[in-house]
């Protein structure tokens, strides 16, 4: 089915595009979404007219978006599933967990615009997607453990190694200074000693020379 794109749709194409999609994609969601329309003679001739319409919802839709991803900056989530000694879930964590954790926080997500890499079948730390829209796409940490306690545990156990990765960096970063430094004085040296041969060689060439004249 072709439809006219009424705002941008990631991997489709922006406003004003007329795009081919599943039939069931068209009618499930961006028809009921008023994100398109049917791409016959009349709704083409309808968009030409309300186009700077379009522009504007577009533009409003995009500045409240960018309000909501900014808002969301570093988010991270806690989920408690069962699950096994081996920490695989009973089940797993779905897109609906993970969008009703975030309306209690106070963020109107719905599950669609979560997007899983791959289902979540243990426990542990996952970066999730959050299409806020296509143009703001956020990225969250969720943790999902077996009570609140391993949740503590896990979160101590997580600033732990943050805070040692830093230590680390820092020291590597002042390691490479010293070496970055000690090359810029062997260099140095490597010219200075260049200089002073250079120098050698024309003293000796003046010598030669006054040797030379004295001699005639």
């Amino acid at each position: 089915m072709e439809v006219i794109l009424l705002e941008r749709i990631e991997k489709l194409g922006k406003l004003g595009d007329v795009v081919q999609v599943k039939a069931g994609f068209a009618r499930n969601y961006l028809l009921p979404q008023s994100k398109a329309l049917r791409a016959n003679k009349e709704n083409l001739s309808k968009y030409e007219q309300e186009k700077e319409k379009y522009e504007v919802l577009n533009r409003e839709k995009l500045s409240v978006a960018e309000k909501i991803a900014k808002n969301m900056e570093n988010i991270s989530i806690n989920i408690i599933k069962q699950a096994s000694d081996s920490g695989q879930l009973y089940g797993s964590v779905s897109t609906r967990d993970i969008a009703d954790e975030l309306n209690i926080q106070g963020h109107e997500i719905e599950k669609r615009q979560i997007i899983l890499k791959s289902v979540i079948k243990n426990v542990g730390h996952h970066e999730v997607r959050v299409v806020i829209h296509p143009e703001f796409i956020i990225t969250i940490n969720v943790s999902i453990a077996r009570t609140l306690e391993e949740l503590t545990m896990k979160s101590e156990e997580i600033e732990a190694n943050e805070q040692r990765e830093k230590v680390a960096a820092e020291i590597i970063a002042k390691e490479q200074e010293k070496r970055n430094a000690a090359e810029i004085i062997a260099k140095e040296q490597e010219e200075n000693a260049a200089d002073i041969e250079v120098s050698k060689e024309e003293h000796e060439k003046i010598n030669i020379k006054e040797e030379n004249i004295d001699k005639n």
